[in-house]
């Protein structure tokens, strides 16, 4: 009798540990599932995507109610567009991402216009919207029209090796813009303004750069190297105007 006893007691204790495992196992499994979802997936193919873009939301203020301006640490990766690989159709999609990028450079310069006090914005603003708008209407426009005459009107992006050509989302078109609620014209706008400015120039220059190494047309390594260098002499200035207005 004793030893049936001593037998079942063990059997007991033998269940309940399993259960205990199990039930660890399950809610270590849990966890893991959980902590899975809530990581960006990256390995979609995104063509508003720079090497696999984070969607963030579009405006992050500081917790000083945006006195320190805008927090564009997210906004860095979708600032530019995977253009894919150096092939017949990479200029179409070159031109397609930079006439999208310039039109949301143009907007914020013209609500700088309207709403900054200093001068030195306001000339800013006017030299990015005449160089901006000539190099889309007058370079991208017609070359678009003259190289690929066929190809869809809507704007294309990359889609992978397999469809290396696919109609541009729209929540790639608005990633593309990057356009930034610049906010009330207060003393902190042109703040607001540069931070915006400056992470929208620097989506370009990556645009720029990936042409000049992947475009065959002296065209577009042209232009590329004319919004490299002229643009990367508005960060510097803008930079400046940080230091000096805002000690940033």
């Amino acid at each position: 009798m004793k030893f049936t006893q001593s037998i079942s007691l063990k059997t007991g204790l033998l269940a309940l540990t399993f259960a205990a495992i199990a039930s660890t196992g399950g809610l270590l499994a849990s966890c893991a599932n959980t902590t899975q979802s809530q990581v960006p997936n990256t390995s979609a193919t995104d063509a508003g995507s720079t090497t696999s873009q984070k969607q963030q939301s579009p405006n992050t203020m500081t917790d000083t109610g945006g006195m320190q301006g805008m927090d564009h640490s997210s906004m860095n990766h979708n600032m530019a567009m995977d253009l894919g690989s150096a092939d017949a159709n990479y200029d179409l999609r070159f031109i397609d991402a930079m006439r999208l990028h310039h039109r949301g450079a143009i907007a914020m310069a013209q609500e700088a216009q309207q709403k900054s006090q200093r001068p030195e914005i306001r000339k800013l603003a006017e030299n990015i919207i005449q160089a901006q708008s000539r190099e889309e209407n007058e370079l991208l426009r017609r070359w678009r029209q003259d190289w690929y005459p066929n190809a869809p009107q809507e704007f294309v992006a990359y889609g992978n090796e397999s469809k290396p050509l696919v109609p541009m989302s729209e929540q790639q078109q608005q990633s593309m813009t990057m356009l930034e609620d610049l906010g009330p014209a207060d003393a902190e706008f042109d703040l607001r303004f540069m931070n915006a400015m400056i992470a929208h120039h620097e989506g370009a220059l990556m645009m720029a750069q990936d042409a000049l190494a992947k475009s065959q047309r002296p065209e577009i390594k042209k232009l590329a190297q004319e919004i490299i260098d002229s643009q990367q002499a508005e960060i510097a200035q803008m930079k400046q105007w940080q230091q000096a207005w805002y000690k940033q």
